[in-house]
C-alpha cells in the first residue's frame, strides 16, 4: 500500500493567485466604468434635452425652451434645474 500522493506545485499556485488578482483588477475597473456610463444614459444633455432653472416651464413661449415641449426627470448638473426635452415629430 505504497501509494505517492500529488499535491498542487507551487508554481501553480502562485500563477492562479496572479490570475485571480487580476481579474479582480479588471472587475473593479469594469465595475466602475459601468457607473459612469449610467450615469451619462440618464443625463437630460445626453437625451437632446436642456436643462433649465426650476421658474421657467417647458415649452414657454419667448424663452429659450420654447421649442423643447416636454418636462423630464433626467438628471441636471445644477439640483433647482429641470430637464425639458423636444418633443418628437
Amino acid at each position: 500500500m505504497n501509494k505517492k500522493a500529488q499535491g498542487l506545485s507551487i508554481d501553480v499556485i502562485i500563477v492562479a493567485a496572479i490570475a485571480l488578482i487580476v481579474l479582480v483588477i479588471i472587475a473593479v475597473i469594469f465595475i466602475s466604468k459601468l457607473g459612469i456610463f449610467g450615469a451619462q444614459v440618464g443625463d437630460c444633455v445626453n437625451k437632446g434635452g436642456k436643462c433649465v432653472a426650476a421658474d421657467i416651464a417647458c415649452g414657454e413661449e419667448g424663452t429659450a425652451v420654447a421649442e423643447y415641449g416636454l418636462p423630464m426627470s433626467l438628471s441636471c448638473s445644477v439640483k433647482e434645474e429641470h430637464c425639458c426635452v423636444k418633443a418628437a415629430a
